[in-house]
């Protein structure tokens, strides 16, 4: 067979596999949907005991059934690109492999079955399903938002960690041992319970001090949960700025994220067309 009609035919399976513009792409992507979510339903059902009492064996096959369905998909995503590597490395491509990993992985180890639960990420394939190109779109500039906000956020979770190991240090010497601060880091998991407003209620104060210091970490754990969402909202709406149509998946290396005007990949450089 030559090279034209081998890429003839390796885009003709990229046009199935990664695409959902055509009827062929979209009954391959509803189908492993509906294979993710039966996958899915068969790892739940088995982790109830008096089920699995009945039907264990049932549900060892079809486990290894749907690997060995979700095995031959991964491949030929592999093999209907020009740069596979690309798509390993890529977002969904990790997703794909972590799916599989667990199946193997439990021939080792007992009980890493349950790890299959990790097919759900699988489901973030919908929105190609269906063709919902906004909430692709949405998708990526969330991203880029949260990116923005990484350093902000982490800067504010250090000056958060700093409150609360002085505050806890505060009620070990305040509360005592006998009032059930028996140690600086269970006064330290006090005032982040505290101050994240969580409130177990397994350590309370019980001197009055004790009680006016709970009572100014409970203002302060309202006065800082808008930090964030303060932050990440200004981040969104930066973003929200620089918003861009995407394209359909990179034939090469199966990527996304191409403005509308492009015609070359962002991260491998073929073409994105024809």
């Amino acid at each position: 067979m030559d090279a034209s009609k081998i890429d003839q035919q390796r885009f003709r399976l990229h046009e199935i596999i990664y695409e959902s513009n055509t009827k062929a792409g979209k009954a391959f992507d509803v189908t492993l949907l509906f294979a993710i979510f039966a996958s899915i339903m068969v790892v739940m059902l088995d982790s109830v005991v008096s089920i699995h009492k009945h039907h264990g064996n049932l549900f060892n096959i079809l486990e290894w059934v749907f690997t060995a369905l979700f095995t031959v998909e991964y491949f030929l995503r592999l093999i209907s690109i020009k740069k596979p590597w690309q798509y390993v490395f890529s977002f969904l491509g990790l997703i794909d492999l972590i799916s599989l990993i667990p199946s193997y992985l439990s021939i080792f180890i007992p009980g890493a079955q349950a790890l299959l639960v990790f097919r759900a990420l699988r489901l973030l394939r919908v929105f190609r399903i269906f063709k919902l190109g906004t909430f692709l779109t949405e998708i990526n500039f969330l991203t880029t938002a949260l990116k923005g906000s990484v350093r902000k956020i982490s800067i504010f979770l250090l000056t958060v960690l700093t409150l609360t190991v002085i505050l806890g240090s505060i009620m070990y010497l305040v509360e005592k041992r006998e009032n059930g601060f028996s140690n600086i880091p269970e006064s330290i998991y006090w005032a982040i319970v505290t101050i994240t407003t969580v409130g177990y209620g397994d350590i309370s104060p019980v001197t009055p001090i004790g009680k006016f210091v709970a009572s100014v970490v409970m203002l302060i754990g309202y006065a800082i949960i808008a930090v964030p969402t303060g932050i990440i909202t200004h981040d969104i709406a930066l973003a929200a700025k620089q918003k861009k149509e995407l394209l359909e998946s990179c034939p090469s290396c199966g990527r996304e994220g191409h403005e509308n005007d492009a015609l070359f990949c962002k991260f491998c450089g073929s073409s994105l067309y024809r």
